[in-house]
Formats: structure tokens, C-alpha cells, sequence
């Protein structure tokens, strides 16, 4: 494994300072969710992976099982591999152990510790594969390294229904980016489908407190890292389903009247004010197809479990 020129993104405190701050001087409040990964978030996110109510990542588990050979026939032999997104690599296992010949994989994290850790343990597993982490914010116009000598194509891997989180307008940007990045290769993308708002509930509202937990990590990541005093026993988790709009809204709420100071700079909240942490998108198969389209993609196959809850798509990136 080689970590030569990895690009450290602006995940530190400075930027996430930056990003909380001016979050918390807009009008309603938010932050981006790619500040939840920090070390604590990434693995409280990987609780949450396991808990009986959150579907996604079992259903998508099943859907790479069963559809392995399927999928690899789509990437095709000694393809270049890039996962959007990464955090602990379990899903990449699944279909390494399809593949022909990839060479190389490339994983893409904003959180650089937890990536490295976790890009050292895949490396040991699979010795004659080159694994080159690279800690960025693939929100951003990432810059990727030059082509892996010997690949046939690039193919990009987005599980875990990432692409919820960004509004359509964004996740329409980031699929343009793809066609570009992949150009001649592809996307393999998990995306999460539109069910019934209670199974979404509980998905997020797990009866063990761990996504509360997850989220609150946010406001402790701020003490830890910018000297904030955030009393995290004044804020209470809160997460819906918005059918108008068709994705999961998670907030932080103020339980009562209170202030709290970043990095000098003091905010007031009235009580039952909120911090708006997250959106997750939902989408039919047709809709996500149809965004796909329009970002320059050519939707070619897709997989969804029998009750169709979660869907892996392959979109061909036209070009080379």
C-alpha cells in the first residue's frame, strides 16, 4: 500500500470551525453531515450499521451478495476502483472477491485516521492489490491521482445510499463530476428507495440511542476540537420523514433558552431552536434513473431486495 500524495482535506478544525460557525449564523441553522465523521462518528456510524432497525446497510449487504458476479461482469477485468465515501471498507470486500484482476483501489474519506487504519487492514487481506486511501471531500472537485497504469477503466463504488444526503440539485453536480471523473468506466451507487415513513422513523430513531449518539457527536466534536461548550444534555436528537420533499430530516434541538461559544464567537439558542445536521433522500428507481440521465450517466442495470427497500445501480459513464 502506498499513501504517497494523499490530499488532506479541509476536515480539520480550522475547516470544520469555519463550516460550524457560519452554520450557526444562518437563518434556519445547519451544518453539513460530513462533519459527523470524525474518529467517534465514524465509528458510532458503524454501530448504527448493526442496529435491527437500520436496514439500509443489511439490505445492501444482501443485494452485493446475492448480485457479486452480476456487478463485476458490469466493471469488467483490471479495472481501477474508487469508493466514494469509504469508512470501514466492508462493502469493497464483497466484491473484490468478484472482481478479475482490479488494479487498484482507491478509497476516498474525509475522515484521513480512520481511513488509513482501515485502508491497512484491507492492503494485509489482499496483498497483490495496491491500495492508495486518499483523505479528501469528494463533495468537492476532488482531485483524484493519474490513472493506474495497466487499468482498463475507471469505475467508481457509492454504497450506503450517500447520495441521499446530498440535495438533488448536489447529488446532480456529483453525478456530473462522475461522468466526468469515470469517463469510459462507471458508478456503481446504492441508493435508498421511498417505503413506508414508519420503517424510515425507526431507522432513525433506533431504540438504543445510538444515531442520537451519532448526532449529538457533532456538538462533542466542536468541544473537542474548536474549545466550544456545548452542553450536550440541552439538546435532544430529533429525526422525521418530510414526504413533500421525500428524505429524513435529523436536527439537534435546544431543550431550553441557552448560549454556547465557538472559538470565541458566542451563540444564542431560544428553546426548541434547532441545528438541522442532515438530509437523506429517498427516490423511486425511475426518479434516481431520470437524475442519472440528466447528469450524463446511462442507467444499465439495477438490484433491489424482494421488498425493494435499497437499490445498487450501474450507470455507465459514456466517453474515455
Amino acid at each position: 500500500m502506498s499513501a504517497a500524495g494523499v490530499n488532506r482535506p479541509e476536515s480539520s478544525a480550522e475547516g470544520f470551525g469555519r463550516a460550524l460557525r457560519d452554520g450557526l449564523r444562518s437563518e434556519p441553522r445547519g451544518v453539513a453531515p460530513k462533519y459527523f465523521y470524525d474518529r467517534q462518528g465514524s465509528a458510532l456510524f458503524d454501530r448504527i450499521c448493526e442496529l435491527p432497525e437500520y436496514y439500509p446497510t443489511r439490505t445492501e449487504f444482501a443485494i452485493l451478495r446475492q448480485h457479486a458476479a452480476e456487478m463485476a461482469e458490469c466493471i469488467g477485468p483490471q479495472a481501477e476502483l474508487i469508493e466514494f465515501g469509504a469508512g470501514s471498507l466492508q462493502k469493497i470486500r464483497l466484491l473484490l472477491g468478484a472482481l478479475q484482476r482490479p488494479a487498484r483501489f482507491v478509497p476516498v474519506d474525509i475522515s484521513a485516521e480512520h481511513l488509513h487504519a482501515e485502508s491497512q487492514r484491507l492492503a494485509a487481506e489482499h496483498p497483490g492489490l495496491l491500495v492508495l486511501p486518499l483523505a479528501g471531500d469528494f463533495s468537492a472537485d476532488l482531485a483524484l491521482p493519474p490513472p493506474a497504469p495497466g487499468s482498463a477503466r475507471r469505475v467508481g463504488f457509492f454504497p450506503g445510499s450517500s447520495i441521499g444526503n446530498f440535495a438533488p440539485a448536489d447529488a446532480l453536480l456529483f453525478l456530473r463530476r462522475c461522468a466526468g471523473w469515470l469517463a469510459g468506466g462507471g458508478l456503481l451507487v446504492g441508493v435508498d428507495l421511498v417505503k413506508q415513513p414508519a420503517l424510515l422513523h425507526a431507522a432513525y430513531n433506533d431504540s438504543l440511542g445510538v444515531t442520537a449518539a451519532f448526532n449529538l457527536n457533532l456538538l462533542a466534536r466542536a468541544n473537542r476540537e474548536l474549545g466550544a461548550d456545548f452542553d450536550l444534555s440541552a439538546f435532544h436528537h430529533h429525526a422525521f420523514y418530510e414526504p413533500q420533499h421525500q428524505r429524513i430530516e435529523m436536527h439537534l434541538v435546544s431543550a431550553r433558552e441557552q448560549s454556547a461559544q465557538v472559538h470565541g464567537e458566542r451563540f444564542d439558542f431560544a428553546e426548541g431552536q434547532t441545528l438541522h445536521t442532515e438530509n437523506s433522500y429517498k427516490y423511486t428507481v425511475a426518479g434516481f434513473q431520470a437524475l442519472a440521465r440528466t447528469a450524463g450517466l446511462l442507467p444499465q442495470a439495477v438490484w433491489t431486495d424482494p421488498q425493494r427497500l435499497f437499490s445498487v445501480h450501474w450507470l455507465g459513464a459514456p466517453g474515455a
